[in-house]
């Protein structure tokens, strides 16, 4: 099924929320990103793909100040985060929401008391107003009600994503990041979970940065994708812009056997 795609204005008139500079992150003797240079507009869906191993997940840790950069700037709504004193950092971790790779729910925690995490870190709100935000959220991402008591053992692939959605909408954030969220779930899975995504950055005007190798998620609901190789952004735009580079990756992932499947899953 494809999706109805919004139409946001040219990258050229529009606000930019995340502006990342001369950026440089290794491990040891490995550089892994190498100058990069890359923007995030307010209000876009930004599909950020790569090869496995290229960097893709240490960019966004490297945004969230998870992972120390060497070099360069990182800029979050207009601010650059190097500059921010410990109390403004965790002023500006309220306007983003994470949802990591597999979910990383607390396993010893309920799906409602996953959800209540940052509003406990960063918000002074009785009990009960806690669980009435708490059971909004996972009602927000399709869960239903009885989910809430459930410790995450308890649930499918899908609710756990759901679930730490919830958990990452939980402080109402500018800014979503998504680490491979449709990884790990079956195909009509990760096209629900990608209508999800689609209907929550309409309907609450998100910017959603998602890492992501699933082709579907790329043709279907991102406005713009950024592809990551060699430690830098070889190339940014729509989908065809993807589509028309000569660069050799490029070439073997958009135009590949998977890639006309998804193409054709979408016709």
């Amino acid at each position: 099924m494809m999706l109805e795609r919004h139409h946001p204005a040219p990258t050229e008139n529009r606000e930019v929320i995340i502006r990342v500079r001369g950026v440089e992150v290794g491990f040891g003797e490995k550089t892994i990103l190498k100058n990069l240079d890359l923007d995030v507009y307010r209000g876009e869906i930004l599909g950020f793909v790569g090869a496995s191993g290229q960097g893709k997940s240490v960019l966004t840790r490297a945004i969230l100040g998870l992972v120390p950069k060497r070099a360069g700037t990182i800029e979050v709504l207009g601010q650059n985060l190097d500059e921010l004193s410990p109390a403004e950092h965790r002023l500006m971790e309220r306007h983003w929401g994470v949802l990591f790779q597999q979910g990383a729910l607390f396993s010893a925690l309920t799906v409602k008391q996953n959800v209540q995490v940052p509003m406990r870190e960063h918000l002074d709100l009785s009990e009960r107003l806690l669980d009435e935000l708490a059971m909004l959220k996972i009602e927000m991402v399709g869960l239903k009600p009885d989910a809430a008591d459930k410790l995450p053992s308890e649930l499918s692939g899908g609710m756990i994503k759901r679930a730490a959605l919830a958990r990452a909408l939980a402080l109402d954030p500018d800014i979503v990041f998504l680490d491979e969220p449709t990884s790990g779930l079956d195909p009509i899975g990760a096209g629900d979970f990608d209508e999800l995504i689609a209907t929550l950055q309409r309907t609450l005007g998100l910017t959603v940065f998602m890492v992501t190798h699933d082709l579907d998620s790329l043709y279907t609901v991102c406005d713009r994708i950024a592809a990551l190789g060699e430690g830098k952004i070889l190339a940014e735009g729509p989908i065809e812009a993807m589509l028309a580079s000569d660069h050799p990756w490029l070439r073997s992932y958009f135009h590949g056997k998977r890639a006309r499947a998804a193409m054709a899953g979408g016709a």
